[in-house]
């Protein structure tokens, strides 16, 4: 760290430190150059506390973007002590749907009193995170997927440090990553890849490949050793336990699934698997990314197997992960592959994307569901769920499919609810 950075870094914790221990039981707090006095939760002013916050955010970007690593560290410790970054972090976790669901602790967040409690006890000095309580959900496959649920405590510490690295984790993410990313979606990966499919000469291999458990299996060695943040912070909560039907289970690789910070670690592990494969193969393999499920497209199937698999693989095992084989295959693009949800082909008119069969099917196999149960009082109590299952499908395949695609469902709607004027209420999604 140069001089001129270390005296700046001093004086930044200087001044935090002596705000937080005036000792009069209120938090003066001075955040982001300027001075304010919070007294309670209602005094919070929000849009104030998001302009500051990401602010600094970008002056934590800026900083390593330019390799001054000492700054970017120096600011993401102002950051974590900042009052309004707490409060935004308790505003985060009390906002989601999962403010009804404890931790092992018990503990919810509800009245304004319980929150602003909240902020005061965002604290990294003496922080040691709850064990984290485990459910397991099934998966169409017919397996189960582990989730871990975090006390209140640690979603808003986690969701705080998330804050910090994030910015950082943009700078050095991948070029064509779309997943758990801000300003960045699905629809956002599947455009690339027609985009991908449509140059010229174009490809027509794809390689699908999905990483074998990948939460679970990530190296803690590498995420300690490789990801810019506080150390015993980070090994905490990389080694918090879980707890399931009332026993205690040690934790040794692996990210929780449910965790807040665990999806932006989970893209920094991932990252610069793309920069590996064009340093490898230049051009002749386009690499698309959504989390832990992406695919390579190139103009050999026999390369993208005895090249490009091998070269994934060896990226990938210094994380201490691999591809899963039997979710890892070559197709031509003519036959086309599914990829979140939507299938991708080729035909004489050009690239065409439509919703995949699995995707329809289980929109179809919920509607069923609904529709075979007697305990709806009325049609309106029956809509109520309806709507929201059907507005939500139509929204994620807007301006991607054709209207004509939406056919499928309409039929299936009127034959599940045999001639009910519901059917017709809820047609109007896919008018």
């Amino acid at each position: 760290m140069k001089g001129g950075n270390t005296l700046r870094y001093y004086i930044a914790l200087a001044s935090v430190f002596v705000e937080l221990l005036k000792g009069d039981g209120k938090i003066y707090v001075k955040t982001c150059t300027t001075s304010n006095t919070i007294y309670c939760w209602e005094d919070i002013d929000f849009r104030l506390a998001e302009k500051r916050v990401k602010k600094l955010q970008k002056r934590v970007a800026n900083a390593w973007k330019l390799g001054e690593r000492d700054k970017a560290m120096s600011l993401q410790h102002t950051l974590i002590h900042s009052v309004y970054a707490k409060a935004l972090a308790v505003k985060t976790v009390t906002s989601k749907k999962g403010k009804y669901t404890p931790g092992v602790d018990g503990v919810l967040w509800l009245t304004p009193e319980d929150k602003w409690q909240a902020v005061q006890s965002l604290n990294r000095r003496g922080y040691r995170p709850r064990p984290l309580k485990r459910i397991y959900i099934s998966k169409p496959d017919g397996t189960k997927r582990p989730l871990s649920i975090p006390t209140m405590k640690d979603r808003a510490m986690q969701t705080l440090y998330k804050m910090a690295l994030e910015p950082v984790a943009e700078v050095t993410a991948d070029h064509n990553s779309y997943g758990f990313r801000p300003a960045r979606c699905t629809r956002d990966a599947i455009i690339k890849c027609a985009e991908a499919l449509s140059t010229n000469p174009s490809p027509e291999w794809i390689l699908e490949a999905d990483i074998q458990a990948c939460f679970d299996n990530i190296s803690h060695d590498w995420v300690m050793k490789h990801i810019p943040m506080e150390p015993s912070i980070l090994k905490k909560m990389l080694k918090s336990s879980y707890l399931y039907k009332h026993r205690l289970y040690p934790v040794e690789k692996g990210l929780p699934q449910g965790g807040c910070l665990s999806p932006v670690i989970c893209n920094m592990v991932l990252d610069g698997l793309e920069k590996e494969l064009y340093n490898q193969f230049q051009s002749k393999v386009q690499f698309i990314r959504y989390a832990d499920d992406f695919i390579m497209i190139g103009t050999s199937g026999n390369e993208l197997a005895k090249m490009v698999v091998p070269a994934a693989n060896a990226f990938l095992s210094q994380r201490g992960l691999n591809l899963a084989n039997e979710k890892t295959g070559i197709v031509h693009i003519k036959e086309g592959f599914d990829f979140l949800g939507w299938n991708v082909y080729r035909n004489q008119d050009g690239i065409q994307i439509r919703p995949s069969r699995k995707n329809i099917e289980a929109i179809l196999n919920k509607l069923e569901k609904l529709f075979s149960k007697d305990s709806y009082k009325s049609s309106d109590e029956l809509l109520k769920i309806l709507y929201p299952i059907l507005a939500g499908w139509v929204n994620y395949h807007r301006d991607i499919v054709g209207c004509s695609l939406y056919h499928i469902i309409i039929y299936d709607l009127r034959r599940m609810s045999k001639g009910k004027p519901i059917a017709e209420q809820a047609v109007s999604f896919f008018g």
